[in-house]
């Protein structure tokens, strides 16, 4: 099935999103021409180049051997032909050779990346990350000699943070870096899960590695931030010897086969340091916060994939007696339709949420007033791990649905629609699981400011009602937005009254409702910016909101009701019915 970007939704989900009064601010070099310019040229790269490389990724997959990890068939030549045509240095400092666009359309580019080959599309995704973390945290040497070939995309960047015993609990990292006498350190410890950790698409790959120094306290806060490269960098650039680093092996995995997955043996690595000694959590945060965002796209992504498949396949399949139309395919049973319709919905809500939190990240770096700098960060630090957990829930869901849509033939592996369904899972997994997101969102994220965060997304929402109970066809979303946007505030209030285990138990259940209200409402807003043109993509975006908000919104309260009634007695009814077995 051939992939098609969806250029023209993008556009209105960055339009909707604030990215235009973004672009008048803060680039006045860039306009809405060009955005749409370059989301089209992105569109025709990963179409051509891309999509058609995704299945053999599946069934060939990543190699490893004698040694050696080579990527799947056609990777590192589309590789070369991604970082040639500047795909990889977007958002970058043009001081290291990047474009300096905006942030939110990098996402929005690597959202079609992700969606033409999510396995291809994690080794410059990992790469974003580090020069993040580089550019905030390098030492001059690193942003000279390292930085500005991630940027060009010459190198490939890594993150090395789990062991075996160390998964979400960083705390337990063991990789020890030697002082060696001479300004450096030496690793020595093992990594697994290295998301192209090793691979023969670049000359070479930059680790960043969580280690500990041998006088560094124990826990979280003894842990420093290392880089090691696949071959060494001498002073004037050029590269030298192969460092005392290896892939050990690859995983073989449920999905991404075409991502080498590796465990990594540091043997004597030489490597530098990046950013304080004891800090190193907080200087992979940068990376950890950006992969986060990215793979709230993934999960984006690979639904738009699972969706466009059904429902060509659902309009190619004949099957029983349809209601509507006369092709006699089951894109004519209404149920289908109706699954159709809500795959999409729930994409666009997932988008849209996505590319507003990349946009408050462009303001938090870019307003031009430290109090409106201040408002984007907090906005984007409660969106992320919505926009994490909740789009990537979505993505397995979706690509669910689209196996669903297939009947007996998505469970076949040659219509690949199981591929999506694969692949989709490990993105509620990396990066952070969703569950580690929810207690975030509620440990930390709504309790910002006293809670007034949250509070003004809120009134913003409410806002949004007004407009939509004066729109003819839009009254009753309306309608179920209030009275979301009600659940939502009432369940937030019980959360900041009720903090510790009570309020840790109810954390899913929580991001769900909000992810639900805040997508119904990203909706709605869509829906107001076509109200009234009269093409059929325009009035697809009120269908869209008004069938999500009698699906997905009309359940809001009771959502609530499920956090705030869910919680207090959980340790002892868990005991003893999970005792009981």
């Amino acid at each position: 099935m051939t992939f098609r970007a969806p250029v023209r939704d993008l556009a209105l989900s960055l339009q909707t999103a604030g990215h235009p009064a973004l672009v008048g601010q803060a680039f006045p070099d860039l306009d809405e021409d060009t955005v749409i310019a370059v989301l089209e040229a992105a569109g025709a790269f990963v179409e051509s180049e891309l999509a058609p490389l995704n299945r053999k990724g599946d069934q060939v997959g990543a190699r490893f051997e004698n040694g050696v990890v080579s990527a799947a068939p056609g990777f590192a030549q589309a590789y070369q032909a991604f970082v040639a045509g500047g795909w990889n240095s977007l958002s970058a400092d043009p001081e290291h050779g990047g474009q300096g666009l905006t942030k939110a359309m990098e996402l929005a580019v690597f959202e079609m990346v992700h969606a033409a080959n999510m396995a291809f599309g994690l080794c410059p995704m990992l790469t974003q990350g580090a020069i993040e973390a580089l550019d905030l945290h390098g030492t001059e040497r690193q942003k000279r000699l390292v930085l500005p070939k991630l940027v060009s995309g010459e190198w490939t960047g890594t993150m090395n943070l789990t062991e075996p015993q160390a998964g979400s609990d960083l705390a337990a990292v063991t990789t020890r870096a030697d002082p060696d006498g001479e300004g450096g350190y030496r690793l020595h410890g093992q990594k697994i899960f290295i998301t192209w950790g090793d691979h023969d698409a670049a000359e070479n790959i930059c680790h960043l590695v969580l280690a500990r120094l041998p006088d560094s306290p124990p826990g979280v806060k003894g842990i420093s931030l290392f880089l090691a490269t696949k071959r060494l960098v001498e002073d004037d650039g050029q590269l030298g010897v192969a460092n005392d680093l290896r892939a050990g092996s690859i995983e073989h995995k449920l999905g991404i086969h075409g991502s080498p997955t590796c465990v990594m043996l540091f043997e004597g690595a030489r490597a530098e340091l990046v950013g304080e000694v004891n800090n190193g959590i907080a200087h992979m945060f940068v990376m950890m916060n950006a992969a986060r965002l990215q793979v709230g796209v993934q999960g984006v992504a690979i639904a738009e994939r699972a969706f466009q498949q059904a429902l060509a396949f659902s309009q190619e399949r004949k099957q029983g007696r349809a209601a509507w139309g006369a092709d006699g395919s089951i894109y004519g049973h209404p149920d289908v339709r109706r699954t159709l319709l809500l795959m999409k919905a729930k994409i666009e809500a997932a988008r849209a949420i996505c590319l507003t939190t990349g946009v408050c990240a462009d303001l938090a770096r870019l307003a031009p007033t430290e109090a409106e700098r201040t408002t984007a960060r907090q906005r984007q630090e409660l969106l992320t791990p919505i926009a994490k957990a909740w789009s990537t829930d979505i993505g397995v869901e979706v690509a669910s649905l689209g196996v669903q849509v297939h009947g007996g033939m998505g469970f076949i592996e040659e219509t690949g629609a199981a591929q999506h369904y694969r692949d989709a899972r490990i993105a509620p997994i990396y990066e952070g699981t969703n569950g580690i997101q929810a207690i975030d969102l509620v440990g930390r994220k709504v309790a910002m400011e006293g809670g007034a965060v949250m509070d003004a997304l809120c009134a913003e929402m409410h806002a949004t009602v007004a407009d939509l109970k004066a729109s003819a066809g839009l009254e009753a979303v309306g309608a179920r937005l209030d009275a979301g946007i009600a659940a939502l505030e009432r369940a937030t209030d019980w959360l900041l009254q009720n903090k510790g285990p009570n309020a840790l138990s109810a954390a899913t259940p929580y991001l769900k409702l909000a992810g639900d209200v805040i997508g119904g409402w990203m909706l709605a807003r869509q829906a107001l910016a076509t109200a009234g043109a009269a093409d059929d993509w325009s009035k697809s975006k009120t269908a869209l909101a008004r069938l999500y908000s009698g699906q997905v919104l009309a359940q809001a309260p009771g959502l609530a009701d499920g956090v705030m009634d869910g919680a207090g007695d959980l340790e002892s009814v868990s005991a003893q019915a999970l005792g009981a077995y």
